[in-house]
């Protein structure tokens, strides 16, 4: 103890060798350097009360970050992803249920997702990746992978919540917008009229739902879809009659029969003599083309080897 300590540094270096954690030392130690002696004899008992002071602040933060770190989910991004988010209690949960895998907690209390949670939508043979975000005032929702997302679906009950949610999406200049108003199953058919009126004349790419009666969600899945700037190519392995509807190849569009063989197996160009081609982007059934070709959405390929 400094020499003329007073009565409230006395205490509060009482309450420091007491402390149980280290939020308690931390605190002690704020009031120890606040009451201590300010004269020349006080200075190297200062300087080793701030040296304690830091290295207990430093070790907290250390674990503070660690907590949160550890409460993240990993998510590995795959070729299509769209991102569910709004404010708490609406719905977001309940979507993702409804169109993919998952089996998400779902409750009518606030806050009920509290990391991200991850389903596959199966649309005609493509998975597309879809993640529900925490809500936004929760502490755990994460900006960072909104600013990465290739499709945002923002979830709202209310018309007026659309521009604050709108707002923090704004740094991911490249997304597609879906706006979807959930819980239309609580209004009647005057009142949907009018909703989906509204939404109309301000232009926003909407659809309105219910994730309870799967009022919508088929024109949802069409629209998830379409939000990616992808095709479908169907293969046929020759002398077969059928093509395997339930497994295209998924391209980016302007893509060629080259990107199509390698997307089925690498190298798989280099054996290809031609292709025989039916579709959008064929002039008659069986076109036979080379690899330069570029193909349409739904095009069906049969490849020749050599």
């Amino acid at each position: 103890m400094p020499i003329n300590a007073n009565f409230e540094y006395a205490n509060a270096e009482e309450r420091y060798y007491s402390a149980q954690t280290d939020q308690e030392k931390l605190t002690a130690l704020e009031e120890m350097l606040r009451t201590m002696p300010k004269h020349k004899g006080s200075e190297n008992l200062r300087a080793n009360l701030k040296t304690r002071y830091k290295k207990i602040k430093q070790e907290l933060e250390k674990a503070r970050k660690s907590k949160k770190n550890k409460g993240k989910q990993g998510i590995k991004k795959s070729e299509m992803q769209a991102i569910l988010i709004g404010l708490t209690n609406s719905g977001k949960s309940s979507i993702l249920k409804s169109i993919t895998n998952a089996n998400p907690q779902i409750a009518s209390y606030g806050f009920t997702t509290t990391n991200p949670e991850i389903g596959t939508l199966n649309y005609q043979g493509c998975n597309i990746q879809i993640i529900d975000l925490p809500p936004i005032a929760s502490p755990n929702f994460n900006k960072g992978i909104i600013n990465s997302a290739d499709t945002l679906l923002i979830v709202i009950e209310k018309i007026n919540e659309i521009p604050f949610i709108l707002e923090q999406t704004k740094q991911n200049k490249e997304a597609t917008r879906i706006i979807i108003f959930n819980k239309i199953d609580m209004y009647n058919e005057d009142i949907k009229r009018k909703i989906s009126e509204t939404l109309k004349s301000k232009r926003y790419n909407h659809v309105i739902i219910s994730a309870k009666t799967g009022e919508g969600l088929e024109e949802l899945k069409e629209k998830i879809f379409k939000s990616f700037p992808v095709i479908r190519i169907y293969t046929k392995h020759p002398g077969k009659k059928s093509k395997n509807q339930d497994k295209p190849v998924v391209l980016h569009l302007n893509s060629s029969l080259e990107d199509v063989a390698e997307k089925i197996l690498h190298g798989y160009s280099k054996k290809v003599k031609y292709a025989k081609i039916t579709g959008p982007s064929a002039k008659f059934k069986d076109q036979r083309v080379g690899l330069k070709h570029i193909v349409q959405d739904k095009d069906v390929v049969e490849f020749v080897t050599e």
